[in-house]
């Protein structure tokens, strides 16, 4: 388990707290960033397994999601604005980010502006992020508001879109990830529908730090091809793609995912001087 896995509430600014789960260890620290409706338990895996490799380790839930407070408005800008001010609040400079999904946005966006160790990708990329179905299912979801959760149909069907796995890590992890109740939850996904990294960013930085990209074959969202031209925008890059997993690939796969963690967390250390 996550020790003290309830973690703790952080007070960033005026109307903004933050739920963390954060376990001091090594540098550089490894800071997850989960993605589309999740929270700080989508990484349960790679966290424990970082923790217990003896590495410094953050997870959080982004504003809008799990027990975080919403923003009044929401923007990529604030996400990584507040995770700057999270990670100086633990006195964490240069960390690896390991993000999924709508997490490698924030990411990416966040190593324009601060100095990052690399960063773990994990079925998210640059742009092209959404497909047409998946935001009409969200368009659904936030019409139906709070009576959603009520219709175990709905819980069904967004499961079905998560993973076809139904192993013990699976289950809890659906069970850490119920339907939200909150349009919040859904207004704050409309800022990632038509992202394009390099719209923003035609000469970007930090794409020279090591960067492992992972990809399942069974991702209808995020493909091989999606993942190999992602790590191609890297100087120092390794994809793993795993051909039976889906778009859950750390959860359905952790022990492949962590294996790779681990290996490739010693190269970026022996590279980093502090």
């Amino acid at each position: 388990m996550i020790k003290d896995a309830f973690g703790s509430s952080i007070h960033l600014r005026h109307g903004v707290n933050l739920q963390v789960c954060h376990s001091r260890g090594t540098n550089p620290a490894v800071v997850f960033i989960h993605g589309l409706m999740g929270n700080r338990f989508d990484f349960r895996s790679q966290y424990e397994f970082s923790q217990s490799l003896g590495w410094q380790t953050l997870a959080y839930d982004l504003a809008g999601s799990g027990q975080s407070s919403h923003y009044k408005r929401y923007s990529i800008g604030r996400h990584c604005r507040d995770l700057g001010r999270l990670l100086d609040h633990f006195g964490i400079s240069s960390p690896i980010l390991c993000c999924h999904d709508f997490g490698v946005p924030i990411g990416l966006e966040f190593a324009q502006y601060r100095p990052i160790s690399g960063i773990i990708a994990i079925a998210g990329g640059t742009h092209n992020l959404i497909p047409r179905w998946e935001i009409l299912l969200m368009k659904l979801m936030a019409l139906g508001g709070s009576s959603l959760d009520k219709v175990s149909a709905v819980q069904t069907l967004t499961n079905f879109f998560s993973t076809s796995y139904h192993h013990k890590l699976v289950k809890q992890f659906i069970s850490e990830n119920s339907v939200s109740t909150g349009l919040s939850a859904y207004r704050a996904l409309e800022i990632f529908w038509n992202y394009d990294f390099f719209a923003r960013h035609p000469s970007p930085k930090n794409l020279q730090v090591p960067a492992l990209v992972i990809t399942g074959g069974e991702d209808k969202i995020f493909t091989h091809s999606m993942g190999k031209k992602l790590a191609s925008y890297f100087s120092n890059s390794i994809h793993l793609h795993i051909n039976k997993a889906g778009h859950l690939v750390m959860i359905e796969y952790s022990d492949l995912v962590n294996e790779a963690l681990a290996k490739w967390l010693i190269t970026v250390q022996l590279n980093v001087k502090f």
